[in-house]
């Protein structure tokens, strides 16, 4: 089968690629490689897949590791060259993991979320109908679910309330799937991920961010005063659960939404105490009040995806030794503390 990842050069997108190449699917990955974090950790990203940043120029397919790696630089709101590529590739699944990413970035600039997790999302729900893709699956979030009392979060509680644009968006994606799943009967799945860390993670998510932090002896930035509590999920687990809905259409309804994460909460100190340990560092805290858009608490009910053989297996004791040692190794952090 030949499978479309896009968002390729992303955290997820990337671990996402190895995993299928492995197990021996035919890969076209995806990205722009746009300016949002450093292009240099998604440039490294690619060259671990055998992408050779010399090689990229925009609208060309290029050969990663082995024979069952391309990759093409393109943006998903290029509707011209992307249907160009549908035609000729003639893919059996498309796994979109591509978009503007980041909770805080959406409240200063909200235009960049319409115009890729809106108008991108609609030129990938029309290229699928279009050229008769066996199945999508959608990176939502989450952050869907709003600042609910109700937990843990289950997919069919109401998710009316979003507090972040970012979050509105990713709403906005799973409806526009409802709607295409229901008028053009395409099998559409879409999946709330729950933080998710782990090594070559993005550099404006907590995990780099404290680490970054704590190498340099900056205080780290702790908002709520610390008292939140996240579904930390490693990286491989999310990569399982995309594995899993991918091999088992047959399982899913017509359109469906899915969570992965670990389904057992952690208090951010917590974190951030086992992220000291291991670093061997004690942190400066900078305790600050709740950021607009944020959540107290995140918490996955994985009933649902469990049926089609997902656990998370992934202690944060096993999980955050990984991450620290990518983080070390990419940023080469040699000192000792």
């Amino acid at each position: 089968m030949k499978i479309l990842i896009t968002g390729a050069a992303g955290f997820i997108g990337m671990h996402t690629v190895q995993k299928f190449a492995f197990l021996g699917y035919e890969i076209i990955a995806l990205d722009n490689i746009n300016s949002y974090y450093e292009t240099d950790l998604k440039y490294a990203r690619l060259a671990a897949l055998g992408i050779e940043r010399n090689a990229i120029v925009y609208n060309k397919l290029i050969k990663g590791h082995g024979d069952n790696i391309s990759f093409i630089q393109l943006d998903i709101q290029d509707a011209g060259n992307l249907n160009v590529l549908f035609a000729t590739q003639n893919f059996d699944i498309v796994i979109h993991l591509a978009a503007q990413a980041g909770v805080r970035y959406s409240i200063t600039n909200p235009r960049d979320y319409i115009d890729s997790n809106i108008i991108g999302f609609y030129t990938i729900l029309e290229a699928c109908r279009n050229f008769e893709v066996q199945h999508l699956l959608f990176a939502s979030s989450s952050s869907v679910y709003g600042d609910t009392e109700t937990i843990p979060f289950s997919e069919n509680q109401n998710t009316d309330s979003p507090v972040s644009f970012y979050a509105a968006t990713k709403k906005s994606n799973e409806v526009m799937a409802h709607a295409y799943a229901s008028l053009y009967e395409l099998k559409i799945t879409g999946l709330r991920f729950f933080t998710v860390y782990g090594p070559w993670g993005r550099p404006d998510m907590a995990p780099v961010l404290f680490a970054k932090a704590g190498v340099e002896q900056q205080p780290i930035k702790v908002f709520n005063n610390g008292e939140q509590s996240r579904d930390f999920t490693y990286i491989d687990d999310i990569v399982q659960g995309i594995v899993l809905v991918a091999e088992n259409k047959s399982l899913l309804k017509n359109y469906q939404i899915l969570n992965i994460g670990k389904g057992s909460p952690v208090s951010l100190m917590d974190f951030i105490r086992l992220l000291e340990k291991e670093l061997n560092l004690q942190f400066d805290y900078d305790f600050m009040p709740p950021q607009k858009g944020d959540v107290i608490t995140t918490y996955s009910n994985t009933s649902e995806i469990e049926k089609l053989g997902y656990k998370a297996s992934t202690p944060l004791e096993i999980g955050i030794p990984k991450f620290v040692k990518w983080f070390k190794d990419y940023y080469n952090i040699t000192q000792k503390f």
